[in-house]
């Protein structure tokens, strides 16, 4: 795999997490046509990633091959190296097994298991201690959406899993910025306009201080090039539209042809 030193010299990172999908078969054969596309394309520009369920991790990582530019992550890791925790994996298993980026905070862990600021911000000190990307997910409810306070509550949620970092540390996090109410099944895809003063909140806070700012929320094919194009947006973190991998491909190529693939 790419050591994650050299990552980030990409401009737009376009990543997708498959939740709980795909078994072995399904997670190589979309990997390895992923690989040969990449491989032919290049696709300068665009970092794009993939975060299986961890059953597919070994798989996935095996398809990619070592030298693969795509990076590979888990959708959670434990902040603890090793102890009694039943059920869980540390963050020095994953990166053992070929993880090289962390996904945190998701409002599904938040919501159905637990996850807390405090908890978010372990899990992005122990990612980084091990030399690895964290992902961060922040986001508010529609509730919070309809009362004018979207922008507090995301910089609360960044601020509190960010807190005690260094300069260089908080560089190395990339932040994805997913609202409640446009996730999901049954989300509403969010507008443009509707998504300015949230990134703009996130900009002055951390534009250019952190590794990226990414949007996700029913990005489709539709949507992409639009989303890409909102100030601090710097990549997408996708769902449903990039779990067949038709849709993911083309989404990485909207992104290589966007103007801020090419800076």
């Amino acid at each position: 795999m790419t050591d994650t030193a050299v990552l980030g010299v990409r401009r737009l990172w376009i990543g997708t997490s498959w939740k709980m999908n795909k078994g072995l078969a399904e997670a190589r054969s979309y990997v390895s046509a992923l690989s040969d596309y990449v491989s032919r394309t290049g696709l300068p520009g665009v970092q794009p990633f993939v975060i299986p369920s961890l059953t597919a991790l070994a798989a996935t990582r095996d398809e990619l091959g070592a030298d693969s530019p795509v990076l590979l992550g888990v959708q959670n890791a434990h902040w603890e190296d090793q102890g009694a925790w039943t059920g869980e994996v540390s963050v020095a298993q994953a990166k053992d097994a070929g993880a090289q980026l962390v996904e945190i905070g998701h409002s599904e862990r938040r919501e159905h298991f637990g996850e807390t600021v405090a908890t978010t911000r372990l899990k992005v000190a122990a990612v980084l201690a091990h030399g690895l990307v964290p992902l961060l997910c922040i986001g508010e409810s529609a509730e919070v959406k309809t009362a004018g306070e979207s922008s507090r509550f995301i910089l609360e949620q960044a601020a509190g899993a960010l807190d005690g970092l260094t300069a260089e540390q908080v560089g190395r996090v990339l932040i994805a910025y997913e609202p409640i109410w446009a996730i999901g099944e049954n989300g509403r895809p969010a507008t443009v306009a509707e998504l300015r003063e949230p990134f703009a909140a996130l900009g002055r806070e951390y534009g250019g201080r952190t590794k990226g700012l990414l949007y996700g929320g029913s990005v489709n094919l539709d949507n992409a090039e639009d989303l890409l194009g909102i100030d601090h947006v710097t990549g997408l973190f996708i769902g449903r539209a990039a779990w067949q991998l038709p849709g993911y491909l083309r989404l990485l190529e909207i992104a290589a042809a966007h103007p801020k693939a090419a800076g």
